[in-house]
């Protein structure tokens, strides 16, 4: 994902939410506080600058952590 000065395409910003509400409904509910989910959405913003591959990685950690997985 190409980020320019802090800005994020419509197409990008459907990903990066995905990723979000992905990662959020992969905690079990009683972890889902607004701290967490702050924590949660920090961690993929920073990973966009890592690249899309990261940002994978990271979904499927998560998944793979969650009581679901």
């Amino acid at each position: 994902m190409e980020q320019y000065g802090g800005v994020f395409d419509p197409e990008e910003l459907s990903v990066l939410g995905s990723l979000f509400d992905g990662a959020i409904n992969a905690l079990p509910p009683s972890m889902r506080t607004p701290e967490n989910r702050t924590a949660v959405a920090k961690l993929i913003l920073d990973s966009t600058e890592i690249g899309a591959s990261r940002l994978a990685y990271l979904m499927n950690l998560l998944i793979t952590i969650s009581p679901k997985g």
